[in-house]
Parts: C-alpha cells; sequence; structure tokens
C-alpha cells in the first residue's frame, strides 16, 4: 500500500500551486473550473490536489497540521532555503530536527511546510 494523493484545501487554488510548483517541481496536470481545483504531480508521481475552501468549511489548519519534504542531502535542505529564502517566502532559520537539518515555512493558505533530511 502507498500513499495516493493528498488534497490540502486553501482560499486561492492558483497561488498555492504556484507556490508547490516554484519551490517543490510540482507540475500542474490538470486545473478544474475558476480557481477550483489543481492536480500537481511531483517527479516521483505522487499527486497533490490543491482545492478552494467552501464557504462552511474552517478557515485555518490546526497549529500541528504539516506538510513534509525529505530531501536527498543536508546540503540540499541548505540550497531548498536559500533558494525560498531569495523567492520572499516566509521560512523559519535552518536547525537540527531529529536528527538532521530542518526548516519550515508557510504555503499560500496557511499551510505548514517541512523541509528536511535525516541523515
Amino acid at each position: 500500500m502507498h500513499l495516493n494523493h493528498l488534497d490540502l484545501c486553501v482560499p486561492n487554488v492558483r497561488e498555492t500551486s504556484e507556490f508547490f510548483e516554484r519551490f517543490f517541481g510540482f507540475r500542474c496536470q490538470r486545473e478544474k473550473g475558476r480557481d477550483a481545483l489543481a492536480i500537481l504531480q511531483d517527479e516521483a508521481g505522487f499527486t497533490l490536489v490543491i482545492s478552494r475552501l467552501r464557504a462552511e468549511d474552517p478557515t485555518s489548519y490546526p497549529a500541528q497540521f504539516h506538510v513534509g519534504f525529505l530531501l536527498e542531502s543536508e546540503a540540499a535542505v541548505h540550497e531548498a532555503h536559500e533558494r525560498m529564502k531569495e523567492g520572499s517566502a516566509d521560512i523559519s532559520p535552518v536547525r537540527e530536527v531529529r536528527g538532521g537539518p530542518a526548516f519550515y515555512t508557510r504555503a499560500p493558505g496557511g499551510v505548514l511546510v517541512e523541509v528536511s533530511h535525516r541523515g
């Protein structure tokens, strides 16, 4: 068994999709409606669905909810950190978390994102 996809609900589908495309290498495979849904895929074939919040949905995720990306090396974490900092992303400093370097950022729509490497 493996994880098929993750669906993140956000106020602005296009803005959040562009964030994951720009900083994490996802590519948009399909869009539905006017800012209603975007289906993204990464180089490993993982599908990330970005869908618009409905009026009756909660407007934020729980404080500890996050999406984690595991990179192939410590250098890759530092390179991603620099790229995101240069791209004006709001990011934390790189620090040791569970035995490896990690940092956090918030994607548009309030989704907390962890970027790390485990040695």
